[in-house]
This record gives C-alpha cells, sequence and structure tokens, in this order.
C-alpha cells in the first residue's frame, strides 16, 4: 500500500510538473506556451515570403508537438486572430459572434516581418531536441517585447491557472521605454472588441476588471450595443439579454443582430418603456457588464510564478539589454572575422604569399610554406599564429580573385568593418541609449492599425441585479385555493414585485415565514394577516401585537391573551409560528406603537365590570417571536375595539388623550 501512494505521488507529481510548464503556462520570456513557440518555430523555418496552407504549418509543427494536429491547429488560429506576428488569409472565424476559422486546407497564413525583428535570432538561441530526437526546436526565443502582456494568454493547469488580459503593444513598448528611462509608468488592459473597462480594482494585473458594453442608447425607444465586453460573444449576449427579457427584468419588443466586423445588436423596447430607464438594468441583469478575475502566471525560472503586470515589464526591459548585447557581441565576432579574413587575404596576396606554394608537392609542405611566408608580416597581429582554418580559407582563393585582386578595395572593406566594430562598441558601452533605439525602431514596424487604444478606461459603480429590477409584477394570494404567486390570475394583488424580491407573509393561524417571489406556491387558506417584502431591515424594526383566545377546559370558557414581539432574524425559507398552543386562535394582529384596547365582557356571569380599558403600553415587546402570549382578561369577552393612539408631542401630558379612529 504504501509503494502504491508513493508511486502515485511521484507519477502525480510529474504529470503536474509536464502540464503546468509543457502546456499551460507561458513562459515568461517569450510569453508562449510551448505549441505556440513551436508554432513560431514551424513558421520560420517555412518562411519564405508567400503564404502557406495552416494544414501545411499544422503537419509541420507536429514534427515538435506532440499532442495533436487540433491544439496545433486551435493555438494557431488564436495567434492568428491577434494579428500580431502572424498575417492571415481566408476565414480564421469572428471572435465578435463566436464563429470557428474555415478548415485548415482553406486558409494560409505567413510571418510578418515584425515577428522576425523581435523574436527570431537563432544565433543566440538555445535549441534541444524534439520530442523524438529527430529536429531541433528553441527553449525559448530570445523575445525583445513582454509577449504574454500584449497578447493575452489564459491557461489552466493541475492546481493552478493564468489569465493575463491583452494590453495595447504600442503602450507596452512605451512602458518599457519608461522603465529604461527610469520614468514611472501605468499599463491597462486595451481588448480588440473595445468597450468600457473600470480598472479600480485591477491591482497591477492580481485582480480583476470591470468592462461594460459600450451602448448607443440616442433612441428613446431603441438601443444599440456598439461593442462588447471582452470574452462575451453576441450569441451569449442576446442569450442574456432574453434571459433576462424571459426573467421579467427588460421589456423587449424585438432584438436584431446586425453583427458584421463590428458589434450592433439592436433592441426595441415595448411600450412605456424608454431607453434611459433600461441602460441600468442591461448593465445589470446581462453580459453588458461582466467581471473578469486576472492572474499573472508565468514560468520564470523553471518554475510557475505570479508576476505583476508592471514587474513583467521591468524583467522584459533588463531581459532586452542582455538579449541586445548577446545580439551585439556576436556580431562583433562576425565582424572579427571578416576583418581577419580580409587582413589575411591582402597579406596573402599583396606579399604574393601564393607563388610560394606553386612547386610545393605536399599539403604538408604547402601549409609550412603558407606559415613560413606569412609569418614576418602577422607576427604583430592578433592573428598569430595561424590557425588550419586560416590556412584553408587562404587556399580556396580563387586565382581569378588573385589576379583581379584591388588593394584600394580591400583596404576600403577593412575601413568599412573597422567602422562597424566601433558602432558596436560604442552600443555595448550606451546599452540602454541603444536598447530604447531598438523599442523606437520595433515601434515604426509595427502594425500602425494596432496604435489606437480600443477600451475606454472609465470608473463607474457597478450595480446589482436586483438594485434595478423592476417591480412589475402582481404578487397575488387566493384564500380559496391557498396559492400564492407571480402567475396567479385570481385573488388579491398584495404587492408588485420583482423576480429577486424576498415575501415575508404571516397567516391566520400564526405561522410565518420569508421566502422568494415564485411564479406559484401554496401556502394554505388560512388566510394572510400580514405580508410585506421580506427585507430584515424591514421587518426587524416592526413591532407586532397579536390578540389571540384559548378555550380554557378548567374554566369552561375562552381566555384572552396579548403578544407584543419583534422578528429581528429568521432564514430564509423556513416556517415559523408565533402561538405555542395548539387551540389558540388569532383574533387581531396590529402594528401600532401604541392603542387603547377597550374590552367589553358578556353579561350573565356576574361581572360587575362590563367593560375595561387597556393599553399596548402595559406590555412589554418580546425580542423575539418565540415567548409566550400574556393574559389580557380572564372574563368572556363579547367583543373588542382597538383604537391607535398618536404620538402626543407634548412632553408635559401625563395622559395620552389623542387618537385616531
Amino acid at each position: 500500500m504504501a509503494y502504491a501512494d508513493d508511486l502515485y505521488k511521484k507519477n502525480f507529481l510529474e504529470y503536474a510538473s509536464y502540464v503546468i510548464r509543457e502546456r499551460a503556462i507561458p513562459e515568461i520570456e517569450d510569453g508562449f506556451k510551448p505549441v505556440q513557440r513551436r508554432i513560431m518555430h514551424t513558421l520560420f523555418t517555412l518562411d519564405d515570403g508567400k503564404f502557406i496552407k495552416v494544414a501545411g504549418v499544422v503537419g509541420e509543427a507536429m514534427k515538435y508537438h506532440p499532442h495533436g494536429d487540433s491544439s496545433i491547429y486551435d493555438a494557431l488560429v488564436n495567434l492568428a486572430n491577434s494579428e500580431i506576428f502572424i498575417e492571415k488569409q481566408g476565414n480564421f472565424g469572428n471572435f465578435l459572434t463566436g464563429d470557428g476559422a474555415a478548415a485548415a486546407r482553406y486558409i494560409e497564413c505567413r510571418l510578418k516581418p515584425f515577428a522576425k525583428k523581435v523574436l527570431y535570432s537563432p544565433e543566440i538561441t538555445e535549441y534541444v531536441d524534439s520530442y523524438d530526437g529527430k529536429h531541433k526546436e528553441p527553449v525559448v526565443f530570445p523575445a525583445k517585447i513582454p509577449v504574454a502582456i500584449i497578447q493575452g494568454t489564459q491557461g489552466i493547469a493541475v492546481t493552478m491557472s493564468t489569465n493575463i488580459l491583452p494590453h495595447n503593444l504600442f503602450e507596452v513598448l512605451e512602458a518599457e521605454k519608461k522603465v529604461l528611462k527610469g520614468e514611472p509608468f501605468e499599463l491597462y488592459p486595451d481588448f480588440p472588441g473595445g468597450g468600457v473597462m473600470d480598472v479600480s480594482q485591477y491591482a497591477d494585473g492580481t485582480g480583476k476588471v470591470t468592462v461594460r458594453a459600450k451602448i448607443n442608447a440616442e433612441d428613446p425607444k431603441k438601443i444599440v450595443i456598439e461593442e462588447l465586453p471582452y470574452g462575451v460573444t453576441t450569441e451569449k449576449m442576446i442569450q442574456s439579454i432574453e434571459n433576462a427579457n424571459k426573467n421579467g427584468q427588460l421589456k423587449i419588443a424585438q432584438i436584431n443582430d446586425f453583427t458584421s466586423n463590428k458589434a450592433s445588436i439592436e433592441i426595441a423596447w415595448q411600450r412605456n418603456t424608454y431607453s434611459k430607464d433600461m441602460i441600468d438594468v442591461l448593465y445589470a441583469t446581462t453580459d453588458c457588464e461582466i467581471k473578469i478575475s486576472v492572474n499573472p502566471l508565468v514560468i520564470k525560472g523553471g518554475l510557475p510564478h505570479i508576476v505583476p503586470i508592471s514587474e513583467q515589464v521591468r524583467y522584459h526591459a533588463h531581459h532586452l539589454i542582455d538579449v541586445l548585447e548577446k545580439e551585439l557581441r556576436y556580431q562583433r565576432g562576425e565582424e572579427e572575422e571578416k576583418l581577419k579574413a580580409r587582413t589575411l587575404e591582402r597579406i596573402f596576396i599583396e606579399e604574393r604569399v601564393y607563388k610560394k606554394i606553386e612547386n610545393v608537392k605536399t599539403s604538408e609542405g604547402v601549409k609550412n610554406a603558407i606559415i613560413k611566408g606569412m609569418d614576418p608580416f602577422i607576427k604583430e597581429t592578433s592573428y598569430h599564429p595561424l590557425s588550419d582554418d586560416d590556412i584553408e580559407r587562404l587556399l580556396k582563393i580563387p586565382i581569378r580573385r588573385i589576379s583581379l585582386f584591388d588593394i584600394e578595395k580591400n583596404r576600403k572593406e577593412i575601413e568599412e568593418i573597422n567602422a562597424r566594430i566601433g558602432q558596436i562598441d560604442y552600443n555595448l558601452t550606451h546599452i540602454v541609449e541603444y536598447a530604447i533605439d531598438t523599442l523606437d525602431d520595433i515601434e515604426a514596424s509595427a502594425d500602425q492599425n494596432l496604435r489606437k487604444r480600443n477600451t475606454e478606461i472609465s470608473a463607474f459603480e457597478s450595480l446589482s441585479a436586483k438594485e434595478v429590477a423592476v417591480r412589475n409584477l402582481d404578487l397575488r394570494y387566493d384564500k380559496e385555493t391557498g396559492y400564492i404567486g407571480t402567475s396567479l390570475k385570481t385573488g388579491e394583488v398584495l404587492l408588485k414585485v420583482s423576480t429577486f424580491d424576498k415575501f415575508f407573509y404571516m397567516k391566520a393561524n400564526g405561522e410565518y415565514r420569508v421566502t422568494n417571489v415564485s411564479d406559484k406556491e401554496f401556502i394554505g387558506t388560512e388566510g394572510l394577516l400580514y405580508f410585506n417584502y421580506g427585507e430584515k431591515d424591514v421587518i426587524s424594526k416592526e413591532v407586532f401585537t397579536v390578540i389571540y383566545t384559548e378555550k380554557s377546559e378548567e374554566k369552561g370558557r375562552s381566555l384572552c391573551y396579548i403578544k407584543r414581539f419583534q422578528i429581528p432574524s429568521f432564514t430564509l425559507g423556513k416556517l415559523y409560528s408565533i402561538l405555542k398552543r395548539p387551540k389558540a386562535k388569532i383574533r387581531k394582529l396590529y402594528l401600532f406603537d401604541n392603542a387603547m384596547i377597550t374590552l367589553k365582557y358578556k353579561k350573565g356571569f356576574g361581572y360587575r365590570q362590563l367593560e375595561e380599558v387597556r393599553y399596548f403600553a402595559d406590555f412589554r415587546v418580546q425580542k423575539n417571536a418565540n415567548g409566550q402570549g400574556l393574559l389580557l382578561t380572564a372574563k368572556e369577552v363579547e367583543k373588542f375595539n382597538i383604537r391607535e393612539m398618536k404620538k402626543n408631542t407634548d412632553s408635559s401630558s401625563a395622559e395620552p388623550d389623542l387618537f385616531k379612529e
């Protein structure tokens, strides 16, 4: 058993680690998940400037990605639709309507030059064997920009997930430049579908944003949804609107979808309903307003880390310097090799060293002759001694080139090479300025159509569906059938309610309950003593006074009781009762602060006084409805009258003398 547990833990950890690092979570350096990186690598190897069938790209990418063609196809479509690195041709779907892309054999794509500028640098890229060992693939691209922030990413792994929202490319580049300049910056998401966004809880990419549709309400009888919240399609939006209409929250006469390249959902209202009254209702009850929680989880240093957006920008600013230094040092090495080749070539030809090998018969003799001939001229240079590669390069110089050798041209080439080396050295010593210039160059080469911000940043207060609900439903109670609800056509109308309301009722048998408003519910035929909206702050403030009678077998007559109480708390849906005796019967319920009770007793019982006055104030108010009632009178009551006492504003008067009939 212990062996099985250990085996399970080991395999589970290996599986979880694999999913986190190899499938779901992007790498901070290039912002790609493995499948995206393999697609880009495939496009780099296939790139010839022409469009390529997506099916062909998918097939080639399968050399590197072991998880099937559908995952590659989906990832490629998503990458292309971000319109940053890949140019597309054909039907790649519509993120507004949710329509999918055409089959891979019908659509084509190719790399944008921008992709090579910011990602491709094979000389400084580390490559590893593919899963089958037959090919090489990059560990990460030496990206010059924070790709994960720009195009956004989502992924679900074992016990963790990532959700980074897309940002405006040009705003990110400006933020990266500000980091290099030591200036502060702010960065917020920008969605391709536009909308309006509240970033007050964004928390640098670790909190959430509230996104609203952009609504045109110029026409009082109809509105047009012109921009959708991020991730909401027209189909999903219309479904949420129809659900709200079905629930009675909206009053829609007609809804039409005219979306093509731009969202356009038109809603016409019923009679006596106007756009200005429905805007808040749309935001509160439909997908016109959504909240998006974000979690900037990336792989950093081989492990998953939550890295806030500003920290990712700072990381990439320093990473850019590291990448540029590597590129410059590689370029310097290349230029030094060219300089060495031109210098040795000039000496070999100008000093007629090639003449010394004309009569040599062996390869070893040729080698020694070249070394001996070149040695006096290169002793004082950094190219001494000659290597085998140097000798091989000199031997490959064609006779025609020797005969046409131009010393001035050679010296000019050497000067140009030295100038380039000097510029490289200058850039290395002024690497920050060079990095800023690089970002300027990247910005100039990017698609300028992406410059404009799509999403408007604003501040607004989110509304709940309950806050904007219209109380336009009749809550009826039919005493004959014992049913209560909004779908009844018979019975007394108690209240105007919405589907979000709670309802409090107290029946003649002393039972009471708070319940949600429903279409139809059976509560009994005992009749209602009291009803109201089931809001706790309303119910708890009421002081209920109940007068009830109970048959006393000992005395052979009914006794009259009074119970004054409050209901400070309750559980939704639970049935309670204010009567603790099964034979008790409620006569009256009042909500008066104070009242005068005139009791009239039955004749024939030998009572010397047939009328008596009591006051509500004579009886204490119980803090809950669980206590017993207090005896109002032990005499046989014929009838009683209740007159509410108005509050006396004259504090000097001891006797209450103002009454409400």
